[in-house]
């Protein structure tokens, strides 16, 4: 699909309870001199935000701190290529691009946890949300005692020097609205505010924040502070899990650290670690 600019939808009030964005006010409060955000683009709809970014940058047309934002997504991808789609304007649907060439390509791995840790944090200062990861990219929000998921984040290669982070984040949601009964969203767990611009402006500060943090300690997850703190946020650890491995191999014990690449520790009954890199976890137990 063909993104389409905002400023040719006619349809963009529809749904007063879901104001567009303002990708000028936007720009304003994010785009500086010295900053990491060096454009910041709203279409009204398009296939997949990662995608169209990843072209960009492939074809020399984007630069480090560009972002494209979705006020809709027909085809937005989360891990193991599994759909995300969500009403128009429900929700913040954006993808960054960033070049950490002073950072170890060993350490890039980094980069979605880093990413979960920077939207969290947004969200509890502008929408008062307490939201909990879940390793790898996904995030939780406690609705009705039950805990949810709201958003994911999914990174991706673009060319030889480039990372293509993007996010979903399920804002406005309503319990008929959502895809699977386990999903959440901002609204659906008490958000004190539901605005999408401020909501964005808050992550994307944010993610600046841990980013500049994570670069200027060339990736180091301890001397950033970043293992530390995605531990802390993550739901995971000190749960029973089942982690569903590459190659049909399933793996059951307890989550008990994020080691230093980023990878997850399951001890098993049998009293063996393994690190896990990359697999489908399902939490079997409360912590």
């Amino acid at each position: 699909m063909t993104p389409r600019d905002v400023s040719g939808d006619d349809s963009r009030w529809s749904d007063l309870d879901r104001p567009p964005l303002n990708a000028a006010a936007l720009r304003r409060g994010l785009v500086r001199e010295g900053g990491l955000w060096s454009g910041i683009e709203v279409v009204a709809a398009t296939g997949s935000t990662n995608s169209d970014l990843v072209a960009r940058a492939a074809a020399g047309k984007a630069a480090e701190g560009a972002v494209l934002v979705a006020e809709e997504q027909s085809a937005g991808r989360g891990r193991l290529d599994r759909r995300w789609t969500a009403p128009p304007r429900s929700g913040l649907f954006f993808s960054v691009l960033l070049t950490p060439g002073d950072v170890p390509v060993a350490r890039w791995g980094w980069l979605p946890l880093l990413t979960g840790v920077a939207v969290a944090t947004g969200l509890s200062r502008s929408a008062g949300v307490d939201t909990a990861l879940k390793w790898p990219n996904d995030l939780l929000v406690t609705v009705g005692g039950e805990e949810r998921k709201a958003g994911g984040i999914l990174a991706e290669r673009a060319g030889e020097g480039g990372v293509v982070v993007g996010v979903g984040l399920n804002v406005t949601l309503r319990e008929d609205e959502l895809p699977v009964p386990t999903a959440g969203s901002l609204a659906l767990a008490g958000a004190v505010s539901t605005d999408r611009d401020p909501l964005l402006r808050a992550v994307l500060r944010s993610l600046e924040e841990w980013y500049d943090r994570w670069r200027a300690a060339a990736g180091d997850p301890t001397v950033s502070g970043l293992q530390e703190t995605y531990a802390a946020g993550c739901a995971t650890l000190g749960r029973t899990v089942r982690a569903e491995l590459p190659g049909d191999r399933s793996l059951v014990g307890e989550a008990v650290a994020v080691d230093g690449d980023g990878r997850l520790v399951i001890a098993t009954e049998e009293g063996v670690q393994e690190a896990v890199g990359a697999g489908d976890i399902v939490h079997l137990r409360p912590a």
